[in-house]
């Protein structure tokens, strides 16, 4: 389950920032490349600040997970692990399509976290065979 983080909670107690560190499965449908899946839970380690003045929040941190199947080159099996350093800025309201929008003081991460994941996913998965010949 992925968290929310309740920025109207937080001003009251006066809390302006935290972290989260949580696992959620990926959707498989993010997957582009044939015959590869994540293998396991996405991990994510975030933190956030809350600006005083206009409720504003920051967040960054880092989403890790593992991908696992066929090389996209040689079929053969393949794995690799993938972290992603992700940074946002929330404001109250709709998106602008820059910043990510939140409403009832309530941030919801995840299209946040699918974007994340996107940005992150390679063009094809390659064994460490083919990921060694094409370094050369």
């Amino acid at each position: 389950m992925i968290p929310e983080i309740d920025v109207r909670r937080c001003v009251a107690a006066k809390e302006y920032e935290g972290t989260l560190s949580f696992s959620f499965e990926a959707d498989a449908s993010l997957l582009e490349i044939p015959f590869v899946k994540f293998a396991a839970p996405v991990e994510a380690r975030l933190g956030w600040f809350i600006c005083r003045d206009n409720e504003t929040v920051e967040l960054s941190g880092e989403v890790s997970f593992t991908l696992c199947g066929a090389c996209s080159r040689c079929l053969a099996e393949a794995e690799q692990s993938f972290t992603y350093r992700a940074e946002a800025v929330f404001v109250r309201g709709e998106s602008d399509g820059e910043e990510y929008g939140y409403l009832n003081g309530k941030i919801k991460l995840e299209e946040f976290l699918r974007d994340s994941i996107l940005f992150a996913l390679p063009q094809r998965l390659l064994c460490k065979a083919c990921g060694e010949w094409e370094k050369d």
